[in-house]
């Protein structure tokens, strides 16, 4: 067998191995949204076929008896601002370790890695009482700060992409009178495009489909996000689980379209990532 054959044979099988593997994570996905469509009695009967008709009746019901686009809404103002945050943090971060190289920055990007060390559950008690000192508990607040805590996970990916991105740059737009700012602004972002994009939908995904830290802090009813609307459908319909299946069905559309629509950065980010750092 030539060389060529061999890659031809080698691709093929990884090719159906990983064909398998998805359709293996998309089991439970079509398990959910087929189910959406249906009754309890239709349900209980085959859960993996097809449904008789593809009734609404799950979907009205679910916005008919939850707040579903008031939590929509808060989903969106903590995952915007949170995101926001961490990216703009952790790519200012990024920047000046690469803008003022020394001990003292070597030592500090060095603590920022060190924090992934430390286990999140630990620091779930300290931060409530941090949080319940500042009068911020059951407030959306709390949960923008606890995640931008993730500025520090933006940094470590940000920062190997920015090491590949050549110095003559910073020189010459020194040389021309630019400050730290403009030269953050109007060259390093724009050429971090890739990476930042990546580190966007990550943290996005992240924020949108968190359940403890959103479970721990907000209680009250207007301010719960998507996520907490999903639990609290299982526990309010224990018997009806079509209508939860819709429920999850409408949290995950959104976040599942964004996910589609930023693929092609997220592979393209990581690559470059990995080949400049």
């Amino acid at each position: 067998m030539t060389l060529t054959a061999r890659r031809r044979l080698h691709n093929a099988i990884l090719s159906v191995v990983i064909i398998l593997l998805a359709l293996i994570c998309a089991i439970p996905l079509w398990i959910i949204f087929i189910n959406s469509f249906k009754t309890s009695g239709e349900m209980m009967k085959d859960p993996f076929g097809m449904p008789a008709s593809f009734s609404l009746d799950n979907y009205r019901h679910a916005f008919a008896s939850l707040p579903i686009g008031r939590a929509f809404l808060n989903t969106i103002i903590v995952t915007v601002l949170s995101v926001f945050i961490q990216v703009f943090v952790g790519s200012l971060a990024a920047y000046g370790m690469i803008l003022k190289k020394s001990r003292f920055t070597a030592a500090i990007g060095t603590l920022l890695v060190l924090s992934f060390v430390i286990p999140g559950q630990t620091l779930i008690i300290p931060q409530y009482r941090m949080m319940a000192d500042w009068g911020l508990v059951d407030h959306l607040a709390s949960v923008i700060c606890i995640y931008s805590a993730g500025a520090a996970f933006c940094y470590y990916l940000i920062v190997g992409y920015m090491r590949g991105l050549p110095q003559s740059l910073f020189e010459a737009a020194r040389l021309d009178g630019a400050g730290p700012w403009r030269i953050y602004f109007q060259i390093v972002l724009p050429l971090i495009r890739p990476i930042l994009i990546t580190t966007i939908v990550f943290q996005t995904m992240s924020a949108w489909n968190d359940f403890m830290t959103a479970n721990i802090y907000l209680s009250s009813v207007d301010k719960q996000t998507i996520v907490l609307q999903v639990f609290s459908a299982q526990g309010q319909f224990t018997t009806n689980w079509p209508l939860f299946m819709a429920v999850t069905t409408i949290a995950l559309i959104p976040v599942f379209i964004f996910f589609l629509i930023c693929q092609r950065w997220i592979v393209s980010g990581l690559v470059s990532g990995a080949v400049k750092g």
